[in-house]
């Protein structure tokens, strides 16, 4: 403690804040440029004033503050709400060794890479982020919660809900003699064959601190297994999904490829379909129609698909799936926005390289969606498909989640690579001249 409090005034220049701003009650930061994720527009000089975590006023121009206040000087800046990734992996990270690091790697190793991939997302300007996947995410969360680690607030699924032989199966390529010796797993390990397995399943969730319920509506691309969007579940066992989800308060994300998979998820009353691949008219139709959210992941795709090109990358019955699905993400994407389909921002990163995340704008853009668009989708829109109301914007009252760029990212997406500052509940991470 005597350490720490000796090399504060170093940390506080380090950050880029005045010397008084740690001590004052509150802080003012002076954006050049701020992002009003509401109207989807760049508005001129503001001030926002951030006391105990939250926004307590935004000011037009550079408003003059009490003395004493502190003070971050953002100029050249365009100030946004915190972005969120509403799909990620923080537990994992892509490479040609992911296959068979699973046998030999412990818990304990994965938690500490995810503390770093958590350290990289919040400096890339993710402040929040939908875990939709990993058993080590509910405790990465508790950590961050507890300021025992940096990273962004998390939304954690914990271990995904499947089917046996499907997508998120733990068993799927294991020989014979480890199923004998470990047998099939069942709900508790989130694989599950009936409706009572379904209830099951998403009540050991509950039992494990999950946030938000995963399933894997379809096949996966990256799966030891033969088909990437073959349906998984039945339409009853989703439903039973569903409903006990509901009882505990939970969302639930459908991973899905395929489109019978898509329809029988979107009717069933999943809150979003992530990835999409194979969506026809019929399922965005159907989305629209039981405001289901679409979250693309065109950044996973465009990675697997440009993998499969490597040889040994991925085992051989994976490659050819991350060819011929990855490559089509990016139409879907396009395709569903040009229809009306209410979109949230994810990545799948943990797939491509966690820090990366902001990438997915750029590619969003190139699919034909306005920049402004794809701002929201990370902001406002990322909120609402959570369900919370004191994110996403940047209002008073609300979070002091607030980033920082240079340049204006509506006029050109481009700017979203170049995050200098980020703050999270009216703490900064990352600011001006820091390491």
């Amino acid at each position: 403690m005597a350490e720490t409090t000796r090399l504060l005034p170093f940390l506080v220049l380090a950050a880029g804040l005045s010397p008084h701003a740690m001590a004052a009650d509150a802080v003012a930061l002076h954006c050049e440029r701020l992002f009003d994720a509401r109207a989807g527009k760049v508005l001129g000089e503001h001030t926002i004033v951030v006391e105990d975590g939250r926004i307590r006023s935004l000011l037009p121009g550079r408003a003059k503050l009490p003395e004493g206040t502190g003070s971050i000087d953002l100029a050249g800046r365009t100030c946004l709400p915190g972005w969120t990734d509403l799909h990620v992996h923080l537990g994992s990270q892509s490479s040609p060794q992911s296959y068979s690091e699973g046998f030999r790697l412990d818990p304990v190793d994965y938690a500490f890479r995810a503390v770093g991939y958590a350290g990289k997302t919040l400096r890339a300007g993710f402040t929040s982020v939908r875990d939709l996947g990993g058993e080590v995410s509910p405790h990465l969360r508790d950590a961050i919660n507890q300021d025992l680690v940096d990273g962004p607030r998390i939304f954690a699924a914990g271990k995904s809900i499947a089917t046996t032989g499907g997508h998120a199966d733990p068993s799927n390529g294991w020989n014979s003699m480890l199923s004998h010796l470990l047998g099939p797993p069942g709900p508790t390990e989130g694989v599950i064959n009936s409706v009572d397995d379904a209830r099951q399943a998403v009540r050991q969730r509950y039992k494990d601190g999950s946030d938000v319920i995963k399933i894997t509506a379809t096949g996966g691309v990256l799966s030891y297994a033969r088909s990437g969007d073959a349906p998984q579940f039945t339409l009853d066992e989703i439903r039973a999904v569903v409903e006990t989800a509901r009882d505990y308060g939970y969302t639930v994300a459908a991973h899905a490829h395929g489109e019978e998979g898509m329809k029988r998820a979107v009717q069933a009353g999943v809150t979003s379909i992530e990835h999409g691949t194979h969506m026809s008219d019929e399922v965005m139709r159907l989305m629209k129609q039981h405001g289901t959210w679409y979250v693309p992941t065109i950044y996973a795709g465009r990675f697997v698909a440009d993998k499969a090109k490597e040889p040994g990358y991925f085992p051989e019955i994976v490659r050819p799936k991350a060819a011929r699905i990855g490559a089509l993400i990016q139409d879907t994407a396009a395709r569903a926005y040009r229809a009306g389909v209410q979109i949230g921002f994810g990545t799948d990163q943990g797939v491509g390289p966690h820090g990366d995340n902001a990438r997915e704008f750029i590619y969003m853009v190139e699919a034909g969606i306005p920049a402004a668009y794809a701002l929201q989708s990370a902001t406002l829109h990322a909120a609402q498909m959570l369900g919370v109301d004191d994110q996403g914007v940047i209002e008073a009252g609300k979070r002091a989640d607030i980033i920082a760029l240079p340049g204006d990212p509506v006029a050109d997406i481009n700017a979203v690579m170049g995050v200098d500052f980020v703050m999270k509940d009216g703490r900064v991470h990352h600011g001006p001249g820091a390491e």
